[in-house]
């Protein structure tokens, strides 16, 4: 049952992505600065394996129990407290790093914490969006979130590798703790209506229950049934832990392309000239990052009120990931694959958003938590699945096509969404 969201204030939802826009952004950079440090102290590839898991692996399995949180408890809270407990462990690692008394294990313990935040906040932060926007502002409100992400991907790297270079390690870290205050300031700030759900108002009447491990394991286990037996919902969780597997796996490999398939290859384009493996590498990551802006951009304004079917729109943009990926795997020359790489940003733009505000609109309040918990769960340990195909297969074959055969494969789960939209919306 949706609730009308009376005395509603368009500042709130700003004053929400300000502050997850500043928490993120202070994040990334510090997490850059870790990678980075490990990579010039180890130099191992065995290291670098161990950060990639870590990163991935604990918010995967966090985010089924933040799901269920999320449901019972109270979000702004599930959104404020991750930012605080990180923030104290980052204040620990800069102090270790300041007495130089920091070693491998207790960076990877303290990047392991990170991810487990993440876990619990991102199921929270997108069950409230719902509570503080009207359902028909949700895909322009869902579509500048994602433009301000894509922007701080652009951004985060860059300020670290400035900032590496002029700041000592422990004097970076502060700046995560510096942001997550900001945000934490700003979505305290937000009052949003009351809004208690099915879940919230058995944890009133059974709270020995919601204590316990059987009480979360029955939750989650609720939120699974949910997602089963509502057939779009399923078919779009479903549809985009694939894509993570088939298709953000390969995509992960394109630095291994452009190094391997496009080294000696010099563009000039009369204000800049790339010919270093840096400068080709630098302008991969931008054109990407740059669709993803220009497309979000794109969904929040124009988008937001021409867009009706929003279940289709994602199949269309899972067809344009498959055919630009092929597209990257049999260019001609690197133009033409910049400008690939550049449409494949602006299709995954009009993939992602849709994708959550066809879950918000749809699936029960009192399971938005556990809808969400799912969806970051199966996407997150996607890629790494993927990644363990992929990755050695690239060894074993060219790597374009490694690209073309991705590619091929996202087809199929573009067609199958597409035609999941003419189920009907069950409630």
């Amino acid at each position: 049952m949706r609730i009308k969201k009376e005395g509603f204030r368009h500042v709130q939802v700003p004053m929400l992505l300000a502050g997850q826009t500043a928490s993120l952004l202070g994040s990334s950079i510090v997490q850059y600065a870790i990678v980075w440090y490990i990579v010039m102290s180890t130099n191992s590839g065995l290291t670098m394996t161990l950060v990639l898991i870590i990163q991935c692996l604990p918010q995967s399995l966090i985010s089924l129990l933040g799901g269920v949180w999320a449901d019972r408890w109270n979000r702004k809270l599930l959104i404020i407290l991750p930012d605080a407990v990180i923030a104290i462990i980052t204040v620990f690692l800069s102090i270790g790093f300041a007495l130089g008394d920091v070693g491998v294990p207790f960076i990877l313990c303290a990047l392991a914490l990170r991810s487990a935040g993440a876990g619990i906040q991102t199921p929270a932060v997108q069950a409230f969006i719902p509570e503080i926007t009207p359902e028909d502002k949700l895909l322009r409100v869902n579509a500048i979130n994602g433009t301000l992400q894509s922007i701080n991907m652009i951004a985060s790297p860059a300020i670290a590798a400035v900032l590496v270079n002029v700041l000592p390690i422990w004097s970076i870290m502060l700046v995560d703790v510096c942001t997550a205050v900001v945000g934490i300031v700003l979505v305290a700030a937000i009052r949003c209506p009351a809004v208690q759900s099915s879940a919230q108002t058995d944890r009133i009447t059974s709270v020995d229950a919601t204590q316990s491990i059987a009480g979360v394991w029955q939750d989650l286990r609720a939120g699974m049934a949910y997602v089963w037996t509502h057939t779009r919902v399923r078919i779009i969780i479903i549809g985009y832990m694939v894509m993570c597997i088939v298709n953000t796996a390969p995509m992960n490999l394109t630095l291994l392309l452009i190094n391997r398939v496009w080294q000696h290859a010099t563009l000039q384009l009369g204000f800049v000239s790339l010919s270093t493996s840096a400068d080709k590498l630098g302008a991969d990551q931008f054109a990407w990052s740059l669709g993803m802006v220009l497309g979000g951009a794109f969904l929040s304004s124009v988008g937001s009120t021409r867009i009706r079917n929003t279940m289709v729109t994602v199949g269309i943009a899972f067809g344009c990931m498959g055919l630009f990926t092929i597209g990257l795997g049999i260019a001609p020359n690197l133009l033409a694959y910049l400008i690939i790489d550049f449409l494949v940003g602006v299709a995954t733009s009009f993939a992602s958003s849709p994708v959550f505000t066809m879950l918000q609109t749809e699936t029960d309040e009192s399971m938005l938590g556990r809808t969400f918990g799912l969806l970051t769960a199966f996407s997150t340990f996607g890629t790494p699945i993927g990644m363990l195909v992929f990755g050695p297969l690239s060894d074993a074959i060219p790597v374009q096509a490694v690209f073309v055969m991705g590619g091929l494969l996202t087809l199929p789960v573009a067609i199958w969404v597409c035609a999941g939209s003419r189920r009907r919306v069950q409630r």
